[in-house]
């Protein structure tokens, strides 16, 4: 280690020194500069050794095939699934983990929607898959990020995702969606996740209401009726729960509202990292730090606690409620999940759809044709509101329009609450 002092001047450090921080004013550290990860890993090339092209992770033969000459070689890994190894939340865990990809990889960053996804050295993407933005440009890949320690490959061929089936569903979206040239264009794409395990023990207190049904005589019809009354009460008590596999999304660039749509993925289905799954397919990298992503796990953990402790109280009169959880076994993985992602325009508009590369399951966004929904809506409406017009002057003569009025009324109240849901059903195809 060298130091440099503020008043010595004509003198520079060696070439593979780097300043560290100094916790010594007036005072410059400079360091050994530590190798980097990319030049430690074994750089390893993705070439036919019978014909020299390019191989790829083929999801068909399960291994890294050529095209050209129909080479195939097998992937020697070991399948975990469930019982993949986690790890606790120490710094000798985070510190001794692998960085890098384990392979020489590029990264394409979108100087759009910032969204950064690791190629396979030498393979050229002109266009962002997040937002078909083509303001993008290739660098170095990180090193110094955690290496996944597991994954789940592609089990579903790009062509067998059933989109354009997906998007001509529903007669409140465009037909013409089907047939877009623009949604063919899939990426498949290796996303990150962090997977989080906890046991939770939580004690509950709150006022618990009971309905209890009581019988009074009504003095001004002379008849004895019934009342339900609610009956509160102290009550305290505790649950316990096992938290496994809780995903949190390792990325910030993509819609969690599309991604949670394409759970579940069977983690039965986890194998030990290999770079040649990766073999001309895309990756992404975390962004979302374990701790960020730790401090979303918990609140999703407190949730599923709070929903836990008010099923414990057995009933739905609850009120002065409060709750303390404790976690112990806190244990988490980073690990790649399969993903095909394509974004497309209609009308100007950037519309996105994801596909769960293991199952199939489809999620996106689609446009609506929305004088379609306003019509229905209206026609949800129309009857409540014509019995309403019909009873309402009949009301008045004699009284023969209470039986219209009231039908109206529920009839009108059904139609609400349908149209609501249409509405908010059709502003999320959209916004999702």
């Amino acid at each position: 280690m060298s130091f440099e002092f503020s008043g010595l001047s004509g003198w520079k450090p060696p070439d593979d020194y780097e300043e560290v921080q100094s916790s010594v004013p007036g005072i410059t550290v400079f360091a050994p500069r530590p190798e980097n990860s990319d030049i430690r890993e074994k750089v390893k090339k993705f070439e036919c050794p019978q014909c020299g092209a390019d191989t790829k992770y083929n999801v068909s033969a399960g291994g890294v095939a050529c095209e050209h000459c129909g080479y195939v070689a097998s992937i020697e890994v070991k399948h975990v699934g469930t019982s993949a190894e986690q790890f606790e939340f120490t710094l000798e865990t985070v510190s001794e983990a692998e960085q890098g990809w384990g392979v020489k990889r590029q990264e394409l960053h979108c100087n759009n929607c910032g969204a950064e996804i690791t190629l396979v050295e030498g393979e050229i993407s002109t266009n962002c898959p997040f937002c078909t933005s083509s303001k993008v440009n290739i660098q170095t890949a990180k090193s110094d990020v955690l290496r996944p320690r597991f994954l789940v490959p592609f089990k579903i061929k790009p062509e067998e995702t059933g989109v354009k089936e997906w998007l001509g569903k529903g007669w409140f979206h465009p037909k013409e969606l089907s047939s877009s040239s623009n949604v063919k264009d899939f990426s498949g794409i290796y996303m990150p996740f962090w997977t989080f395990d906890a046991d939770i023990f939580s004690r509950w207190e709150a006022e618990v209401g009971h309905e209890e049904s009581e019988s009074y005589y009504d003095s001004d019809t002379k008849e004895h009726k019934t009342k339900t009354e609610i009956h509160w009460q102290w009550k305290k008590g505790h649950v316990s729960l096992n938290i496994d596999d809780l995903l949190i999304n390792g990325s910030s660039h993509t819609s969690r509202i599309i991604l949670e749509k394409l759970y579940p993925f069977d983690m039965n289905g986890l194998v030990e990292y290999n770079p040649d799954f990766l073999a001309g397919w895309k990756a992404q990298a975390y962004d979302v730090t374990l701790t960020k992503a730790w401090d979303e796990g918990k609140s999703v953990i407190r949730n599923k606690a709070k929903g836990a402790c008010y099923s414990d109280t057995g009933s739905s009169h609850i009120r002065n409620f409060s709750m303390t959880a404790d976690m112990s076994g806190e244990k988490w993985r980073y690990i790649l999940l399969p993903v095909y992602i394509s974004a497309y325009m209609f009308k100007n508009k950037v519309y996105q759809i994801m596909v769960n590369g293991q199952t199939g399951k489809v999620a996106g966004q689609r446009p609506v044709i929305w004088w379609h929904v306003w019509s229905l809506i209206v026609l949800m409406l129309l009857p409540g509101g014509l019995l309403g017009l019909i009873g309402l002057p009949l009301l008045f003569l004699g009284g023969v329009g209470i039986v219209p009025l009231i039908l109206g009324f529920i009839l009108l109240i059904f139609g609400i609450i349908g149209s609501v849901w249409l509405h908010n059903y059709a502003v999320n195809e959209e916004a999702a």
